[in-house]
């Protein structure tokens, strides 16, 4: 079986359904290099901007034990809320709103039940019942029927399958994920992925998706890959943005690169819903021309 992604074509893989396997097949032609989160500290050159990321805050802004790092852009990669209920996206909307930073962007994760409109049934994971998870079945009844909740997300640019500009940086984010216990914005492998990912257009600086893709950011804690292979050969073989933030995989925060993308997992709570990783924060530098007076 030839599963190697190096052919530069973007294509279903035949291991799509098992990302474990897929891996294992595509992992000896593949670069994965640990990089310590950086810490910039002192001002950013006028070519340059100060990026500020993180992701999976799951209503625990309050519990934090840190302060968010000034700069220039905020980006969060999903899941800031438990289930996408109006009080958490208005208590969230208030603390972006508390954030010095020039540009606030938000994408939405498979816990916000209420910003998929094809969401329509309460949530089991792998037979685990809602109250077990400490959702209990009439919020989530509630939570599903509040189809407008994405109106009270005022203090930021949120992106949907959509693409946006900071100081001439292109920045683009989805959502979507691979199939994952029931949740929102849930996709199965394979083709429904990949047409998700087909809409990223070439040419972007950062890519913001909730998903991680495959081999990076992505290793769960019982052992599994969780990413996806479709993403990856998106992003390596057409996109190749400069930098890919994701979160959703708590358990598998940090940084790594293939030698030309940083990829990100941004992930601040771990796997007891705590927020204890800190916020990932990198200086870009701004295409020709653009300087951080420019809107």
């Amino acid at each position: 079986m030839n599963c190697s992604l190096k052919d530069k074509s973007v294509v279903v893989h035949p291991l799509t359904n098992d990302p474990t396997m897929a891996w294992n097949c595509i992992k000896n032609s593949q670069k994965v290099l640990k990089i310590q989160p950086p810490l910039p500290k002192g001002p950013v050159n006028d070519n340059k901007v100060r990026v500020v990321c993180m992701s999976d805050t799951h209503s625990k802004t309050h519990l934090m034990k840190y302060e968010i790092p000034h700069g220039d852009i905020f980006i969060h990669a999903g899941d800031f809320t438990s289930c996408g209920e109006m009080k958490e996206i208005k208590q969230f909307n208030e603390w972006l709103s508390q954030l010095p930073h020039t540009y606030k962007i938000v994408i939405a994760g498979n816990h916000e039940l209420s910003f998929d409109p094809k969401f329509t049934h309460p949530i089991m994971e792998d037979g685990i019942s809602t109250s077990s998870l400490g959702y209990e079945y009439d919020l989530i009844s509630t939570v599903i029927q509040q189809k407008d909740n994405k109106k009270y997300l005022t203090n930021c640019i949120y992106l949907e399958d959509s693409m946006t500009e900071c100081f001439g940086l292109k920045i683009y984010g989805s959502p979507w994920q691979p199939v994952y216990g029931g949740w929102a914005f849930n996709i199965p492998r394979g083709q429904a992925c990949l047409d998700k990912w087909n809409k990223i257009p070439e040419g972007i600086d950062i890519l913001v998706t909730h998903s991680p893709p495959l081999g990076h950011g992505d290793h769960c804690y019982s052992g599994i890959r969780a990413g996806c292979v479709e993403l990856l050969s998106t992003v390596q073989n057409r996109v190749v943005p400069k930098y890919h933030i994701f979160g959703h995989v708590h358990e598998d925060y940090g940084i790594t690169t293939d030698g030309k993308i940083i990829y990100i997992n941004a992930s601040s709570c771990n796997l007891q819903y705590l927020p204890v990783n800190h916020p990932i924060i990198f200086d870009i530098a701004l295409p020709e021309g653009f300087t951080k007076t420019s809107k």
